[in-house]
């Protein structure tokens, strides 16, 4: 299982001897991530790099094709929400559980209301 540190060092390639390492990891395969994992990627990706949103969403769904991870329709879904709307990335993956899963989000969010709203 990868933490956010694994993922971010394979992402940006800032250190290369981290990189080539968790290629390596990679390439064995059978390398698991969480929602939560991945949720602490976006933050840094966004808080600590900048980076846009829609090439933080394109990157990290591109990153999931490598890896398993048990919630993948839900985390494209919030990633693709991310992208196209202001909301916070945690907010995305509630709304990607409500609408993959039919699960009933409460909250006083006003965003994500509107946004679950037929």
């Amino acid at each position: 299982m990868f933490d956010a540190n694994m993922i971010l060092r394979y992402l940006l390639n800032d250190n290369r001897e981290m990189a080539d390492r968790a290629e390596q990891y990679l390439e064995a395969g059978n390398v698991t991530v969480t929602i939560e994992v991945i949720a602490e990627v976006v933050y840094v990706l966004k808080g600590v790099y900048a980076i846009d949103r829609d090439k933080i969403a394109d990157t990290v769904k591109g990153f999931l094709l490598l890896v398993s991870c048990q919630e993948t329709d839900v985390l494209n879904l919030a990633l693709d929400t991310y992208a196209k709307r202001n909301l916070d990335f945690v907010d995305c993956v509630l709304y990607g559980y409500h609408q993959v899963k039919g699960i009933e989000i409460a909250t006083f969010d006003k965003k994500l209301l509107k946004l679950m709203a037929p």
